[in-house]
């Protein structure tokens, strides 16, 4: 097959079921919206013949499947509820399967009988009892027989062989509970297990073990943890094994088995270990191909490699974060958001770019000569060149720059499905999507925006009865929005639900010794919300398995902070929440102001200063080195001590003043010398945790340029700094100069 037309179909088809997934959650909120079911028409056929043009049938049966249900809707013939919603939406999650195991092998093996029975059924409006779906007027109520069973829930769309082998009878579930409980597991497996170790499996199930304990419950769960034999892998632990060990458990143990035969093989052994009571196991290796590994043939010995057994470790604890109740330190997003293969660059931008390619090109042999006869001609030449690079530069740089919408579209399947589990009423909202970042941001950005989004609905949004109770409407407001500042973009989410309990972070901060009461009391609001972003944190007493367990919200700042970006959070109790995250329009080339201390120079980042100016007069506050603008305080970082340059301190100085929405502090060098544009190489290696420094860059004359982080750059602390200086001084006795 010719590589760029199999390219072409995979980009085709993964934008067509993008928008798909869009048309049908309007078709949800308004079933009466024709313009919508003519769009998933057009867009279920258009997969159908593409998919059966390109020779993969299987998921143009499943199209075809989905669009013969749809039509019985569209002809009236069905209604629109939110359990055939599921199946269809079942149906194209199915289908994302399929071309994901296409991209990767070539072809696929997933067989699609269960999902396109459950669809044919629906569509002739039979009933649970004749193995279809009734008219949707019990809500609530999903397909019980073995032909839908595992395929009601919109997560649980992967064939992993008889349905009715899942699950052990062990377990006290109705059959109807099991899909949707299947797909909550297939997500936990997912947030607790790294995604590249996942993908190394060649099969997994979920175990759900009841302990029954006496007054030594830790001493039982030890015993437990320590009878599980050598052979079995253990994938990851809810909670970890760590808190087992502890006792800090409620009697039920939730593990991921990795490479085991089958499941009446994995509830055999877990059911003979000392204090297990019952124990019921579900195979959730659908988890594994949406990691990108492969049923049956995954690297068992890679996967197992580091999380297997061991009594004294935490198994799937490696991710780590913290929100208020934060989800997932899996590197992938819910049902995996495709990294950008391609561009779709204008037609104009491409004639410019040849343009200034063809000068280029000219220029250069014009320099060539003009060097050799006459060096004045020389440097004239030389600003012409440099004059068309930087033309060449910019539409470079701008046929690089993608809509956010290539992910944002991406979100309102994930807030329509965690909304509809968790049985709460959210309207999502997208505001600027239209603005532009640069690929490999945009890449990169994918996961963080998916953890803030889980934690607005998860923890955000009341659930409606509470709404009710506090006044508010039973329906929620989520929203996503982005605007462009200079060269930043700023994105936000938002939602008006309960809002952070900042008494309730504080306490927890002490009481995980992060900080003591007398020093988390004195900071201003704004800075203890900080502490949501430390590894393990959350004020989150119940473990379930979208959340609860402190991770997620550490991934979050760690990515963003890696892309030259900051996040903050701003919360009103009663009111809601907003995350805050700022991020460069391109990590490639930034502006930089080059700074002396001594005779060396570094660099400034431009994007981070908010003005430059000769300061003879520094004051002091509570022992530190301040400067006063505008009557806000800005601690003082002097540069030379920062960064342990020795040499003789002159006596005056320009003062870098700092955004405060980067970081509220003023820079203090011995003079400024030029702006211009570098290529920033990270540090790699032992450097990559140098303290103030974010990389290098190589100038003209050949000299490296340390480039400073303003982030982790050592100085005085900047509690309290977001107060009046008034305010400030006078608790210090006044201004001393």
């Amino acid at each position: 097959m010719d590589d760029e037309l199999y390219q072409a179909f995979i980009t085709e088809s993964e934008e067509s079921i993008t928008q798909l997934n869009n048309s049908l959650l309007a078709l949800e909120s308004n079933p009466e919206d024709t313009e919508a079911i003519d769009d998933i028409f057009r867009r279920a056929h258009t997969l159908k013949g593409n998919f059966g043009a390109m020779g993969f049938d299987t998921a143009a049966r499943v199209a075809h499947a989905v669009e013969d249900l749809l039509d019985e809707v569209r002809q009236g013939g069905l209604e629109v509820t939110p359990e055939r919603m599921d199946l269809v939406f079942e149906g194209v999650d199915l289908i994302v399967d399929i071309l994901h195991d296409i991209e990767k092998n070539g072809e696929t093996s997933i067989d699609p009988d269960e999902t396109v029975t459950a669809l044919r059924a629906a569509a002739e409006g039979k009933d649970a009892d004749d193995g279809g779906i009734d008219d949707g007027s019990d809500e609530g109520e999903t397909p019980a027989d073995a032909s839908v069973e595992g395929a009601s829930d919109a997560d649980d769309v992967e064939d992993v062989g008889d349905m009715s082998d899942l699950v052990d009878d062990g377990g006290d579930e109705t059959d109807d509970d099991l899909p949707t409980e299947r797909a909550q597991h297939i997500d936990a497996a997912r947030e607790t297990i790294p995604s590249a170790e996942l993908s190394g499996y060649g099969a997994l199930h979920h175990v759900d073990v009841t302990l029954a304990t006496g007054d030594m419950k830790s001493v039982d769960a030890g015993l437990f943890l320590d009878g599980i034999p050598d052979d079995v892998t253990v994938a990851g632990a809810i909670p970890s094994f760590e808190a087992v060990r502890e006792g800090d458990f409620d009697d039920r143990v939730q593990l991921f088995v990795a490479d085991a035969d089958d499941a009446g093989t994995v509830a055999e052994t877990f059911a003979d270990l000392w204090a297990a009571s019952d124990c019921t196991v579900t195979d959730v290796s659908t988890a594994i191909t949406r990691a990108g590994g492969t049923l049956g043939g995954g690297d068992a010995e890679g996967g197992a490699t580091a999380t297997e057994a061991d009594p004294d470790g935490e198994p799937g604890d490696e991710a780590v974060g913290g929100e208020t109740g934060s989800t997932s330190g899996s590197a992938e997003p819910e049902r995996s958001i495709a990294e950008v293969k391609s561009v779709r660059v204008d037609v104009d931008q491409l004639d410019e770019l040849h343009e200034l390619v063809e000068q280029l090109v000219t220029s250069r042999i014009k320099l060539r000569q003009a060097i050799g006869e006459d060096a004045t001609n020389g440097v004239d030449t030389l600003d012409e060149l440099d004059k068309i690079s930087s033309n060449l530069q910019n539409t470079v740089m701008d046929m690089r720059l993608i809509p956010l919408e290539k992910v944002f579209d991406k979100f309102p399947r994930l807030v329509r499905d965690l909304a509809r589990a968790e049985d709460k009423r959210v309207d999502f909202r997208v505001e600027g999507a239209d603005i532009e970042l640069d690929r490999t941001i945009l890449d990169e950005i994918s996961d963080p925006l998916m953890h803030v989004l889980r934690n607005a609905v998860d923890h955000g949004i009341e659930p409606p009865e509470e709404r009710v109770e506090a006044g508010k409407p039973e329906q929620g407001v989520v929203t996503l929005s982005a605007h462009r500042e200079h060269d930043t973009v700023v994105i936000e989410v938002s939602d008006d639900g309960g809002g952070l309990d900042v008494d309730r972070i504080r306490e927890k901060a002490v009481s995980k010794g992060l900080t003591s009461t007398e020093a988390v009391s004195a900071l201003p609001d704004e800075e203890v919300f900080d502490y949501v972003f430390h590894p393990g944190f959350s004020t989150n007493d119940e473990i379930t398995d979208v959340s609860g367990r402190g991770v997620g919200m550490d991934v979050v700042k760690t990515t963003v902070e890696a892309l030259d970006g900051s996040v903050s959070v701003d919360s009103t109790l009663g009111d809601g929440t907003t995350f805050k995250i700022r991020l460069p329009v391109s990590v490639a080339i930034i502006k930089v102001l080059f700074v002396l201390i001594g005779d060396r120079q570094f660099g400034v980042p431009i994007k981070y200063i908010d003005e430059v100016a000769r300061e003879d007069r520094v004051d002091t506050i509570n022992g530190d080195e301040v400067v006063v603008h505008d009557d806000r305080v800005y601690p003082l970082i002097r540069l030379r001590d920062a960064l342990g340059v020795v040499e003789e301190r002159p006596e005056t100085g320009m003062v870098v003043r700092i955004r405060p929405q980067d970081r509220q502090v003023a820079l203090w060098c011995d003079g400024v010398t030029r702006q211009e544009e570098v290529v920033v190489t990270p540090l790699q290696g032992p450097l990559s945790d140098s303290e103030g420094l974010s990389g290098t860059a190589v100038i003209g004359d050949g000299n490296v340029i340390p480039i400073l982080d303003i982030g982790t750059l050592s100085g005085p602390d900047t509690g309290g700094t977001s107060r009046p200086y008034s305010e400030v001084a006078a608790a210090d006795g006044g201004r001393t100069d």
